[in-house]
């Protein structure tokens, strides 16, 4: 059996950070709605462990778990916004660079023998 990976282990401090404030808001957000860990559990099919996992911001619990408590909450179109692609002005920005500027003309073979 494979060990936790490094990303498990000790994840970078902007992901940890961004986990554990998912998982109070995620905990906010069922107690304001009146659900208990069991509740939310059941409808998820899951343990309750692993609402608890995802509560406390645990990096080893599935995206899946954390997307299936927004759906939940009602809350699943702050997963992505919905209907507004993503700007990813630096990856664009990084694909110019490497784009070519002029392509090579290769030289077709003659099918005459």
């Amino acid at each position: 059996m494979h060990g936790r990976g490094h990303l498990l282990r000790e994840p970078p401090y902007q992901l940890e950070r961004a986990l554990k404030t998912l998982g109070e808001n995620l905990r906010t957000a069922r107690l304001r709605r009146n659900l208990t860990i069991a509740e939310v559990a059941a409808k998820l099919g899951v343990h309750r462990h692993v609402v608890a996992s995802a509560e406390a911001g645990k990096p080893a619990t599935s995206v899946a778990v954390y997307a299936g408590l927004l759906w939940v909450m009602d809350l699943v179109d702050q997963l992505a916004e919905v209907g507004a692609p993503h700007k990813d002005v630096e990856g664009e920005a990084l694909a110019k660079t490497h784009e070519r500027t002029r392509a090579r003309t290769v030289a077709r073979l003659d099918d005459d023998f």
